[in-house]
């Protein structure tokens, strides 16, 4: 039975940054911490960047009265070990979480896709409070997803139920995804990528581009980034707002094959692409195209209310009730 003196930790483990959070069983955060997550290439590396953060910055009186953590991570899993295998966006093969957790906190330790945990989230403290079917995606470093479908959380065999950043957007595979396959939806307008994504529109699509574009400079110094693109878009350079709406043409497919596999009634987006640019350069683009791709009736599409905590709201929602499934694992 879950007391109001509970505290629980939830945990958010990202290709760039790792967050940590102490919560009450209301769903209150009373500590937030922050750091560039490891980038290390030894397998416990992140576990131990984790129980130092927790042992240096939480007092030892609360420390005591946590009876579960949480963890959202980026992905694949192996959700039964309670591990990291191959992430496309980290220097590392295998990255073990669990286990020294468990070893070091002696409590429950329930891991599962940050996205997975980012639509637990919304279910239990945001947008989806009521909804039965309900996706959420992230736009980072790389793209996620986590589902809903007639009240239950989807997992999947490993963990890895909704790798949605890997649905092929272009079967031609013109760019390579971080994972090696080709033509992913994440190889085009993640975070990480969108600069490559641009340089290929310039190269091809755009090779007559007026040169006086400030984006055209950039790209000369091989200089581009995701936040310069926007930046320049936010200007009204005419060459970065061909590229965003470019990068609104693909979202717009990718949640489209969502949308005709899930059947959701809401999609939340949130992730630093979303949250960190103005709508009219994230999602308003991704409505003008989307419906040339979709099947099933259009759910709402909106961003998140719970901003860059929602995986941390989802990881203290699943500490404090996780689903049967993932108790049995304990």
């Amino acid at each position: 039975m879950v007391s109001i003196k509970d505290y629980y930790i939830a945990i958010d483990i990202g290709a760039t940054y790792l967050r940590i959070a102490l919560g009450s069983s209301k769903g209150v955060f009373k500590v937030k911490l922050k750091e560039r997550t490891s980038r290390s290439n030894n397998e416990y590396a992140i576990a131990y960047q984790i129980i130092d953060l927790i042992r240096n910055n939480l007092p030892r009186e609360l420390i005591d009265k946590v009876k579960a953590i949480g963890i959202g991570s980026i992905g694949p899993l192996d959700i039964k070990r309670g591990v990291i295998v191959n992430p496309c966006n980290l220097p590392v093969r295998k990255a073990i979480i669990k286990e020294p957790l468990v070893s070091e906190f002696g409590i429950p330790v329930y891991m599962v896709n940050d996205c997975v945990a980012g639509v637990y989230g919304e279910w239990v403290y945001g947008a989806g409070r009521g909804l039965r079917n309900l996706v959420y995606v992230t736009f980072s470093t790389g793209i996620g997803g986590g589902v809903i479908v007639d009240g239950h959380l989807l997992i999947g065999k490993d963990g890895n139920a909704h790798e949605i950043g890997h649905i092929t957007v272009d079967y031609e595979g013109r760019l390579t995804c971080g994972c090696g396959g080709l033509g992913h939806w994440e190889a085009y307008t993640s975070g990480i990528n969108i600069p490559r994504y641009v340089k290929y529109l310039i190269e091809t699509k755009y090779k007559r581009v007026i040169v006086e574009s400030k984006l055209y400079k950039y790209y000369a110094e091989n200089a581009i980034t995701s936040e310069i693109l926007y930046s320049l878009a936010r200007e009204g350079d005419r060459l970065a707002l061909r590229i965003i709406d470019e990068i609104g043409k693909i979202n717009a497919a990718g949640l489209a094959s969502v949308i005709n596999v899930y059947d959701p009634e809401l999609i939340t987006l949130g992730g630093s692409i979303i949250l960190k640019n103005p709508p009219n350069l994230t999602l308003t683009p991704i409505l003008k195209h989307i419906k040339a791709y979709v099947l099933n009736r259009m759910p709402k599409i909106t961003i998140t209310p719970l901003g860059e905590d929602i995986v941390l709201y989802g990881a203290l929602a699943l500490a404090i009730n996780p689903p049967s499934y993932l108790r049995d694992l304990q």
